[in-house]
């Protein structure tokens, strides 16, 4: 075989896709994979499904669609790739051109020649400077070792609570894996004031963090881990937060995300950005044009921002490594970036989101305006049909869509919401863009007038001044915590809906029906700030338009309605025959 030479470290996702799109354009390359692990190509993603038992077992997420494991022999025989595995690669020479590798069973090194180096290196789970945080019992659950590890305590009854740190994605994902099939009393600990940080909107995490504790999970929002030890009593594990309060365990789970795993890159004197990231360009060339990056180690550019990100993301691992193994070929193919999309299951919700939330937008340098809609994911009269909660960022200025949101319990129909905006942000949408944007429409599937569109209409109407919105957690604060004397909710709904609120806040809850507000004008106080509430934000649109034609100015309208306060858990447990239905 006289093919070219090319070397891949890194052998989970990019690796693996790379080396064999390469191979089907280039059969006559001798491509050779080297990992320091036993495993190969397996759905990282999938270790939380693993421990909560949704995936069998391990060599679920080692095989392929049809059923075979990725393993060593399969790229052999399958793939004409070589992959050896327990194997480490320790230095880079670039003026040689070959890669010093280490056989960790045996102890012997060597060198590998390549023409063409692909660093898929992926990333390292961060470890926060918390005093014990090596201590037994304690771990970060990103590979095959460490989740079937834990899954082995879990199914040996060695844990009755444990304690979560870091409320992201794999934070909440693991909450749910903990409580959901064990039983597990689990503490969620998070540094930021909600969850998901940097991922969803305050209003959207709110519902995520209800929905969390509605599950049995202890959420602990703007505390820090000041130490972990071992407990003298029961040898067991204690965790230290601060402000104080102690919580006793004997799993401690760190999710305090990923950093880029780029230190043999950095000892070749490859560049890298500020995130620590390897830097490449569109083609997924390093500064040294023979050596190609990609996957968890790599920084792209932000289709939203312009500016370098670092967004570890399989999928984005296995696009790339598609572009790579086309370029390793001599082809020219390129990968522009992302607009940073994602989605996740936290118990019966689906998450998703694309783009940035309102608050990276205003680090950015834009002037965001939020927009929550409620309405319903299918036909409001199908019977499969439920709330989605739609979150948009809009640039006041511009009118660009910066980012979306969304919460439901129909995951799939989520996640097409989601999708549906992710596939034009890299266009610079605009707020018209979205209220036209072409949604398939049937009955089972979408609303005719679907909730992307109508959050399209209602920023239309926001940035144009007739829609005066209040975020739930801005009323949340004026309205119940701080019980502001200027503020009088001014509820639009049925009395029937009302009654209890009235019941509860008294001469600070106002019923008025929207369709009997016209004559009933003069029962609204005009020296008083009103807060609009409907069920969902679509009467109490209207109510401020009839307040406007008659003079009352000092109106706001609650986004979302009381179906989002509820769902976020403003309100307390309410009786099962208080507020009828959620809908407009």
């Amino acid at each position: 075989m006289n093919g070219k030479k090319v070397v891949i470290i890194g052998g989970v996702a990019l690796g693996p896709k790379a080396a064999c799109r390469l191979k089907r354009l280039e059969p006559d390359a001798e491509v050779v994979i080297v990992d320091q692990d036993e495993y190969v190509s397996y759905g990282g993603c999938g270790i939380p499904y693993f421990i909560s038992g949704d995936v069998n077992s391990v060599q679920d997420l080692m095989s392929t669609s049809f059923h075979m494991l990725r393993t060593p022999q399969f790229f052999q025989d399958v793939k004409d790739v070589r992959v050896r595995v327990r194997t480490r690669a320790t230095a880079i020479d670039r003026v040689k051109r070959t890669v010093r590798v280490l056989d960790l069973a045996s102890g012997v090194e060597d060198d590998l020649p390549y023409d063409q180096l692909v660093i898929a290196t992926g990333s390292t789970p961060n470890k926060p400077p918390i005093p014990g945080i090596d201590l037994p019992g304690v771990t970060s659950v990103t590979n095959l070792h460490s989740a079937m590890a834990v899954k082995d305590m879990l199914s040996t009854g060695k844990v009755e609570r444990a304690v979560i740190v870091g409320a992201g994605a794999i934070g909440c994902e693991m909450a749910e894996a903990l409580g959901d099939l064990w039983g597990i009393e689990t503490h969620l600990v998070e540094i930021e004031d909600q969850v998901l940080p940097g991922i969803l909107a305050p209003s959207l995490a709110a519902i995520v963090r209800n929905h969390l504790e509605e599950k049995g999970v202890q959420v602990r929002l703007g505390r820090r881990v000041a130490e972990i030890r071992r407990d003298k009593e029961d040898g067991g594990l204690e965790v230290e937060l601060k402000p104080e309060e102690i919580i006793r365990t004997e799993l401690v789970i760190t999710a305090a995300g990923v950093r880029p795993n780029t230190e043999l890159a950095r000892s070749a004197r490859l560049a890298t950005g500020p995130s620590g990231a390897i830097i490449v360009n569109e083609m997924l060339q390093t500064s040294d044009p023979r050596i190609f990056a990609g996957g968890d180690c790599i920084e792209i550019a932000h289709l939203i921002t312009g500016k370098p990100v670092f967004f570890p993301q399989g999928s984005l691992a296995n696009r790339q490594g598609r572009v790579i193994g086309t370029n390793l070929a001599g082809g020219a193919a390129k990968f522009k970036g992302t607009v940073g999309s994602f989605s996740m299951k936290v118990f019966d919700l689906g998450v998703a989101s694309t783009g940035i939330t309102p608050q990276a937008a205003l680090k950015n340098g834009f002037d965001p305006e939020s927009v929550l809609v409620v309405q319903a994911d299918r036909a409001h009269f199908y019977p499969t049909q439920d709330l989605m909660y739609f979150h948009m960022t809009v640039d006041r200025k511009t009118r660009r869509i910066l980012g979306a949101q969304a919460v439901g319990a129909n995951g799939d129909a989520v996640a097409g919401r989601i999708n549906s905006i992710a596939a034009i942000l890299p266009f610079k949408p605009t707020v018209e863009d979205i209220s036209n944007l072409e949604i398939a429409y049937s009955p089972p599937f979408a609303s005719a007038l679907d909730v992307v569109n109508a959050t399209g209409n209602t920023a239309e109407n926001i940035l144009d001044g007739l829609n005066r919105p209040m975020e739930p957690g801005e009323f949340e604060r004026c309205f119940l915590i701080e019980e502001s004397a200027d503020c009088l909710c001014l509820d639009v709904r049925s009395p029937a809906n009302a009654a209890p609120f009235v019941e509860r806040y008294g001469s600070r809850w106002l019923n008025i029906p929207q369709e009997t507000l016209n004559k009933r004008m003069d029962e609204v106080p005009r020296d008083k700030r009103l807060l609009l509430v409907c069920n969902s934000g679509v009467r109490s649109y209207e109510a401020m338009r009839q307040l406007e034609r008659a003079g009352i100015k000092n109106t706001m309208n609650v986004q979302g309605g009381v179906a989002a306060l509820k769902k976020s858990g403003a309100f307390p447990k309410a009786p099962k025959s208080e507020g009828g239905d959620s809908r407009d």
